[in-house]
């Protein structure tokens, strides 16, 4: 047990541009379907008080091999003890789209055990907790998957037209999409960090009347901001989205 715990620790984290006298670490938590990487862009555009650290869900890259969560808590227990170690210095969490719901749990396991790590919570492109998303997410066939994955646009998107790199990342995706089907939010006390509610302008599957929702989760008052582009304006707007988040964390950085 103790084995499995460390290779837990050192196996979930990806730290893109190292910044060791950063006075806040932001972990990001990709999307269904993605990985650490997609975070190198906005890794590199932050300040130096601010280090990323992106979480690498495993069965994907340099993951890959290692079997897929049964349960999204399962995903979350896992990311949750560890983050203990690295929490020496206070944190962000910034979620897309499917890792917005991986950040927001993650954040309710962690205030039991360190209430006052979590200073804000960005959660983008991702319908509140409460909301039910299982019909949406449930895919009869991999062209359903497709389908669904091309409507949303971005570079995963493109890369599924190759015949090679669909059949390697459709277990992947039908995985990842099973863990959010399968979710329910189980009503709990709200997070006492402020939340950053984040839609790209042109993304119908997420609006920013969508992104008022998530106000009833958090106690510490809830932010709604749009950034130009679709779902995955994460890759086409990566520096609006470092200086949204650098706008929001100037407080915690200059503390």
């Amino acid at each position: 047990m103790t084995v499995a715990k460390h290779v837990a620790a050192r196996d979930c984290f990806r730290v893109i541009a190292p910044r060791p006298a950063a006075r806040l670490t932001l972990f990001c938590f990709p999307h269904a379907g993605g990985a650490a990487s997609s975070f190198h862009q906005l890794a590199t555009l932050l300040p130096p008080d601010i280090e990323l650290v992106a979480v690498q869900y495993p069965g994907r890259q340099d993951r890959y091999g290692e079997p897929m969560p049964r349960t999204l808590a399962e995903l979350v227990d896992e990311i949750t003890g560890a983050m203990l170690e690295r929490l020496d210095r206070p944190a962000a969490f910034f979620g897309h789209s499917m890792g917005a719901t991986v950040a927001f749990e993650t954040a309710r396991r962690l205030r039991s055990r360190r209430p006052n790590a979590l200073r804000r919570l960005f959660a983008s492109a991702r319908r509140a907790p409460h909301h039910d998303n299982s019909r949406a997410l449930t895919f009869p066939d991999d062209a359903s998957v497709l389908r669904y994955v091309d409507s949303l646009g971005g570079a995963g998107a493109q890369l599924l037209a190759d015949a090679e790199l669909r059949e390697l990342a459709m277990p992947i995706l039908r995985g990842d999409f099973r863990l959010i089907a399968d979710y329910r939010y189980a009503p709990g006390a709200p997070l006492t960090c402020p939340i950053t509610a984040i839609a790209g302008d042109i993304d119908a599957s997420f609006t920013v009347d969508h992104a008022t929702e998530w106000a009833r989760h958090t106690v510490a008052g809830c932010e709604v901001r749009a950034v130009q582009g679709g779902h995955f304006y994460t890759e086409t707007a990566p520096g609006a989205l470092a200086r949204l988040i650098t706008e929001k964390l100037a407080a915690e950085v200059t503390a």
